[in-house]
């Protein structure tokens, strides 16, 4: 009796070392594949730690004084973080009065009334997460 309860706590160490030694070998690979890739120096991208932002209007024209409600999604940026909407004025980005923030599932939705005429160049932002732009034409 006393040899088989010897042979199972040697064959439950040795079962213990080997789970040990192989989760510590995944945990290495973890860190080591969620190590972000340094971007080069003077990139216009963001790196891949600062989060990024998709953006859809629900319309590419619109009467001047018209509603149109901008939707997208972040990845890497927190829930309850700030959304805004900026517009290309002159040849700078203007934060407009619409802001909303990121809700669970990292989705956003928010509403902004156009008035300027023309071709408007939009996008969102959260600190220096930009999103890509969308053109809605004001009528």
């Amino acid at each position: 009796m006393k040899s088989t309860l010897s042979h199972r706590c040697a064959r439950m160490a040795a079962a213990g070392a080997l789970s040990f030694a192989l989760l510590a070998g995944s945990a290495t690979g973890i860190a080591t594949a969620a190590t972000p890739k340094p971007t080069p120096s003077g990139s216009k991208y963001a790196s891949p730690a600062a989060g990024s932002l998709t953006v859809k209007a629900s319309a590419t024209e619109v009467k001047a004084g018209g509603k149109v409600t901008f939707t997208g999604r972040s990845k890497g940026l927190a829930v309850g973080s700030k959304v805004v909407l900026q517009h290309k004025n002159k040849g700078k980005w203007t934060t407009l009065q619409a802001s909303t923030t990121i809700k669970q599932g990292s989705s956003y939705s928010l509403d902004a009334k156009l008035n300027t005429k023309g071709k408007e160049e939009l996008r969102v932002k959260d600190g220096e997460t930009v999103s890509p732009t969308v053109t809605v034409t004001v009528k």
